[in-house]
């Protein structure tokens, strides 16, 4: 098959990652991989460098039209079978134009986020698609009520991690414990993300602040983003020696290797987190909130531990009764690891979309 993948955020986060990702694995499968890529987005160096082609395009509305007509002309040029969109300018303007030029449309939602129903929800998940993909299995009834699309169009496939790249080096994971000034007995609970509003790095801050008289905990936020918006709300709070953020790093797997406990405290918006399943499949036991695809990852009582959406309280209960039952994070740990090769891993995610794509190519769908 010619896919082509377009792409109208600018970001670099588990969206554009596993466009990449997605994009090298079913290269490998013998698949033509192009992408058409917002100018100025972050995807557009490193898949190149990859050794894709990468059309640099404007998704803004005020350039729709000019945009649409360059997108059926690459689609002609490449022989294109199937358009994969993603973000919702690029899955309008890429959708018409695949219409247009008569190519089957796959449409991946991210987020766990509803949508509105209305003529806008069934244009864009109706009309201008084949297939959808979702990351969260719970965001599928909510699609389906609000575009009408049918049900056997519409398929969760999470974004699954590589193992290969997953190693745990105990000398680096040394090393990063050593970098944050750990003793031995010391609790490490982290989290890592790519930091925004919604990753619920207040109730982490608070959580902590609670307890800070347990001096063997000790905090870090792993992960660039909006980080500077909470380092003096962590200083204020009297945090700056047990709360530790590292900023962005390439390669977070030590980072997280190093924590004894992985929280994500997510508010909205999540899907089936990548550092949850990094986590869960380095055998972190997982502390989450019960937000979008979160509860596929951390089980409650199996993997994990769920809290509430913005309750500190119940964050450092249960950081505390993890802090200290090391055979309980153990075993959550085992079986964190256990599901994640079970049901997420890399190869799990190209098997379901090889399938999704030949399906809507030779038309068995719809």
């Amino acid at each position: 098959m010619k896919i082509l993948h377009t792409e109208s955020s600018t970001g670099w986060g588990g969206q554009e990652m596993r466009i990449l990702r997605e994009s090298i694995g079913m290269r490998e499968r013998g698949h033509e991989m192009i992408l058409a890529v917002h100018r100025g987005g972050v995807l557009i160096e490193k898949a190149r460098k990859e050794g894709f082609t990468v059309y640099e395009l404007s998704f803004n509305k005020s350039a729709a039209a000019i945009t649409i007509s360059k997108l059926i002309a690459l689609l002609k040029k490449h022989g294109i079978d199937i358009v994969i969109t993603h973000s919702s300018l690029d899955a309008w303007i890429g959708g018409i134009a695949a219409r247009i030029a008569g190519k089957k449309i796959v449409r991946t939602r991210h987020l766990s986020t509803a949508i509105r129903s209305g003529l806008n929800s069934f244009l864009l998940y109706k009309c201008l698609v084949d297939f959808v993909v979702t990351t969260s299995s719970c965001i599928v009834p909510l699609i389906a009520e609000a575009s009408g699309i049918k049900r056997e169009c519409l398929k969760c496939i999470p974004t699954g991690i590589d193992p290969n790249t997953l190693v745990m080096d105990p000398a680096q994971i040394a090393q990063f414990r050593d970098s944050l000034g750990l003793h031995a007995q010391d609790i490490l609970v982290g989290t890592c993300c790519f930091v925004r509003s919604w990753k619920g790095i207040d109730t982490l801050l608070r959580a902590a602040q609670l307890l800070q008289q347990h001096q063997e905990i000790k905090w870090v936020v792993v992960g660039g983003g909006h980080v500077d918006d909470y380092r003096p709300k962590a200083q204020a709070m009297g945090l700056e020696k047990s709360v530790i953020f590292t900023g962005h790093l390439d390669t977070p797997y030590s980072a997280i290797g190093a924590m004894d406990i992985f929280v994500l405290l997510s508010t909205a918006n999540e899907g089936i987190s990548q550092a949850s399943l990094q986590a869960a499949y380095l055998s972190r036991p997982l502390i989450t909130t019960p937000v979008g695809g979160l509860p596929e990852v951390c089980i409650e009582g199996k993997t994990g531990m769920i809290v509430p959406v913005f309750s500190p309280e119940k964050t450092a209960e249960a950081v505390l009764a993890l802090a200290r039952d090391p055979q309980r994070r153990r075993s959550l740990g085992a079986q964190a690891k256990a599901l994640v090769e079970e049901r997420f891993t890399l190869k799990h995610t190209l098997d379901q979309m090889e399938d999704v794509c030949f399906a809507v190519w030779h038309q068995k769908i719809r």
